[in-house]
């Protein structure tokens, strides 16, 4: 067993995408062999619907997975073929945009205005940047949860951990999405596919990943009190932690206990041709995705609902 060590920390940046989201960058538009096969993540997390409800209004996709958790309020969406659904609370969805679709995500607040939710893009190898598109929508109760005897939960979005499997099949880079809350004062040790790159994104809490000899301190917020404070004090934001080689991690929880997503994939380490929406292997690729998007000749396929 070897203890997987921190490489690097990194804070979410303030960002606005859509029509209007404020939301907070966890990675993205860097070098993205660092955290390959994943493209990019958002935490979108506000009580004012003023600064999320105009949301994601038509655009396109093309050769990328995106995954969407919704954590509070719902998120509607549909797409150009006629496909609608909407994620509530603790439900995830799984976009295979493979080899062309356009939709749109209408994020909407709970009774009090709460929204919650987090939008991680996986890429898609050269052979399956144009595949069919289909969507997997998964409710709340049926993704598994599991609860140690600790106090440990570990809700598993993606892939299979500690005897529980997601619904969600066939993706690419065989990844693995969990939404781990760790009680006050414990130390934990999961395990990871050694094969795959592995990162973890405290939201809530404080807590330390540790290797073998160097600990590595996190703490955010206790409680969020909207984007606004959030854009005039950076201490806060939450911290993407990414880890070396090795098949384990462990996490030692601090006086409020704490929440990451942790997740593994295993990288592609294909070329990156990438603009906005659109991921392909070259820059012939990706200008004519965008040549066909101009010509009305971008969508190649039905998505399936």
């Amino acid at each position: 067993m070897t203890f997987r060590p921190v490489v690097a920390t990194s804070k979410s940046q303030p960002a606005m995408e859509g029509a209007g989201v404020h939301l907070h960058r966890v990675f993205g538009f860097d070098d993205p062999s660092l955290t390959d096969p994943f493209l990019m993540m958002d935490d979108f997390r506000n009580d004012d619907p003023r600064l999320y409800s105009k949301g994601f209004p038509w655009h396109p996709h093309r050769g990328i997975e995106t995954i969407t958790y919704v954590l509070e309020g719902e998120v509607e969406h549909a797409d150009s073929l006629g496909n609608k659904g909407i994620l509530g609370p603790g439900s995830i969805q799984w976009m295979t945009a493979g080899s062309g679709i356009v939709h749109q995500e209408m994020p909407m607040g709970d009774a009090k205005g709460q929204m919650h939710g987090f939008q991680l893009w996986a890429n898609l190898p050269r052979d399956l940047k144009m595949t069919t598109p289909r969507y997997q929508d998964i409710g709340a109760s049926d993704l598994p949860v599991e609860v140690d005897d600790d106090g440990t939960v570990v809700k598993v979005l993606i892939g299979s951990f500690w005897g529980k499997k997601s619904p969600v099949d066939g993706i690419a880079a065989n990844p693995m999405l969990l939404d781990i809350s760790v009680p006050a004062g414990r130390r934990k040790t999961f395990k990871v596919d050694t094969r795959a790159n592995a990162l973890a994104y405290v939201f809530a809490g404080s807590g330390r990943f540790r290797d073998a000899s160097d600990p590595i301190g996190i703490q955010v917020e206790k409680e969020y009190q909207g984007q606004e404070l959030a854009f005039r004090d950076q201490s806060g934001n939450r911290t993407l932690v990414r880890f070396g080689s090795g098949d384990e991690i462990t996490v030692q929880a601090g006086d409020e206990g704490l929440r990451f997503l942790l997740m593994t994939g295993r990288p592609i380490q294909e070329p990156v041709a990438w603009h906005g929406p659109i991921v392909m292997n070259t820059q012939a690729e990706l200008m004519q995705a965008f040549d066909e998007l101009n010509k009305g000749t971008f969508i190649k396929h039905d998505a399936g609902a």
